[in-house]
């Protein structure tokens, strides 16, 4: 069992960014879908952006290059689904919405994802105030944003190396592997994944391993692994923050 006494503070962060337009946020959601939750990304091999809107119920995905936006829809374990979970209605304002919004995310790329990789360099080095850098006088956006402290944990200290990974399954699975000396780890020693319920930190120790020749036991090496897997798999760090912080900024959805 992790011991989450032994987290660290949170921490605050302020961001100054160009936003650019915001045009989804003049538009209203359907109440019922007034609580999304947003996801960005952006592959610069293909220059493409993703945006997904997620709900309880449903999940919808768009892709936007220079040819313009596609959409498709996907089941809440994120599963395809060939139509929309909601009404006709909701599904005509939700995919206005979400395509300005994914427009504006697209437009500012990849220059906004380099600001906000500075501003969490900036914030791993104990500032609490970024500004981003402009040619010409524009309106920027002040973000400020909680950033959860990680649970304080050692480095590995039995033989050999360790490497974490995802690996196929559900509740979102790690793999702990282990190689000796500084040999690349390639042997699975132990798992890791998120409780469904509880949303906490569970782990098991593999079958076969030697846990004398890991050189720690497998009732030292679990609660370690949890720890790892709470810092770098379920606490988001301050990227990941400032970049929902920005979404929901650009869509309208925070309390500026």
């Amino acid at each position: 069992m992790t011991d989450l006494s032994l987290r660290m503070p949170n921490t605050r962060l302020r961001a100054v960014l160009n936003l650019g337009m915001k045009r989804a946020a003049s538009m209203a959601l359907p109440a019922r879908l007034s609580g999304p939750e947003l996801f960005g990304d952006w592959d610069d091999d293909a220059q493409v952006s993703d945006l997904h809107v997620e709900f309880d119920i449903g999940q919808l995905h768009l892709e936007t290059s220079t040819s313009g936006t596609e959409h498709h829809f996907h089941t809440p374990a994120g599963e395809h689904r060939s139509s929309s979970p909601w009404s006709i209605g909701d599904t005509r304002q939700l995919l206005e919405w979400a395509s300005l919004l994914a427009g504006d995310f697209h437009a500012l790329l990849p220059n906004l994802l380099d600001d906000i990789t500075q501003a969490a360099a900036w914030h791993d080095s104990g500032f609490d105030l970024y500004i981003c850098e402009v040619e010409e006088p524009a309106q920027l956006d002040l973000l400020e944003i909680e950033v959860e402290g990680e649970l304080m944990t050692l480095p590995w200290l039995g033989a050999g190396g360790v490497t974490h990974d995802h690996i196929d399954g559900e509740n979102h699975p790690i793999a702990l592997a282990w190689g000796p000396g500084e040999s690349e780890p390639d042997q699975p020693i132990a798992e890791a994944w998120t409780d469904p319920i509880t949303g906490a930190p569970r782990s098991k120790a593999l079958p076969g391993v030697d846990w004398d020749t890991i050189g720690l036991p497998a009732d030292e090496v679990l609660p370690w692994l949890e720890g790892i897997y709470l810092n770098h798999h379920v606490i988001p760090d301050a990227e990941g923050t400032l970049l929902t912080a920005v979404l929901q900024r650009l869509g309208g959805l925070d309390t500026e």
